[in-house]
């Protein structure tokens, strides 16, 4: 007996030393904290993780009012979360198109729009895409209605979150939560790059219609299990204008002195080299901060 005791406390000891290297146990999410959430890593000394919901104290307090020359994309993205809040079918959404058009601005705003009738949004980084069934049983079961927000989403070859992004959507044996979307934005429409060479896989059959390869099949396959796809286009230069306008009337500027502003609004814009939502907002912010 006195052998077996001794085994059983070296075995506690060592048991006490692996624990002490392990991460700590993270604490669970403090729903009420914040209407917006971060999914956070930490390390251990083994090389361990674990992952958090971390609250976001100071969120973007943009509206569905403050954006313009996307009235269509914004009418589909907020009856599709009207539909989500509501408990009604509603589609995971993929927004596409040039930089600066307001993608990731209009996610924000339905959170804003939404939040008062249990709306909760969880950003998580493409890096981090590989914990999704991990966040999505955290979620499962709440009263909240939860959107995975992955912003400026593309992978390259071989990446690990373009797997665990094409099962979270549709293609695990469990059903995906009903509580749970999935937003994501990004400058690519396939979300992979794609080689000219690839073009040499098309087929042509006897009737004369044209069939991607394998390869270009693997590559559309993902955002094909975005059941909603938003184009989103540069802004011509009065749309530019008038979302610059805008935001200087936001920043107290009157009508005058938005006229007055045309001008340098266009140099700013012809030094960036683009006219976007986003250029239009810097602008804004740099021309109103400089007048008395």
């Amino acid at each position: 007996m006195a052998g077996l005791e001794d085994f059983l406390l070296r075995a506690e000891r060592v048991l006490a030393r692996v624990e002490a290297l392990l991460p700590p146990a993270m604490p669970a999410p403090d729903w009420d904290a914040a209407f917006a959430f971060r999914w956070r890593k930490r390390s251990g000394v083994m090389g361990a993780t674990s992952g958090w919901l971390q609250p976001v104290a100071h969120a973007s307090k943009i509206s569905l009012e403050d954006l313009h020359n996307v009235a269509t994309q914004k009418a589909q993205i907020e009856q599709n979360t009207r539909q989500f809040v509501e408990g009604r079918p509603a589609n995971n959404v993929l927004l596409t198109g040039a930089r600066g058009t307001g993608k990731s601005s209009l996610i924000k705003a339905c959170l804003n729009g939404f939040a008062d009738r249990g709306l909760r949004l969880i950003e998580v980084d493409k890096a981090d895409l590989a914990d999704l069934p991990d966040i999505i049983d955290l979620v499962a079961g709440r009263p909240e209605r939860f959107i995975v927000f992955c912003d400026d989403l593309s992978f390259e070859e071989g990446e690990s979150g373009y797997k665990a992004l094409k099962v979270a959507l549709d293609g695990s044996i469990t059903a995906q939560s009903d509580n749970v979307l999935i937003y994501a934005t990004s400058n690519r429409r396939h979300l992979l790059p794609e080689k000219m060479s690839e073009n040499m896989s098309y087929k042509h059959d006897e009737d004369g219609d044209l069939h991607p390869g394998e390869t270009v099949e693997e590559k559309i396959s993902l955002s094909e299990r975005f059941g909603l796809w938003l184009s989103f286009y540069p802004f011509k230069q009065d749309d530019y204008l008038a979302i610059v306008g805008h935001w200087l009337a936001s920043f107290g500027c009157t009508p005058e002195q938005i006229a007055a502003a045309r001008g340098d609004a266009l140099r700013w814009a012809l030094q960036r080299g683009s006219r976007s939502g986003r250029v239009a907002w810097q602008f804004a912010r740099d021309h109103a901060g400089k007048m008395p």
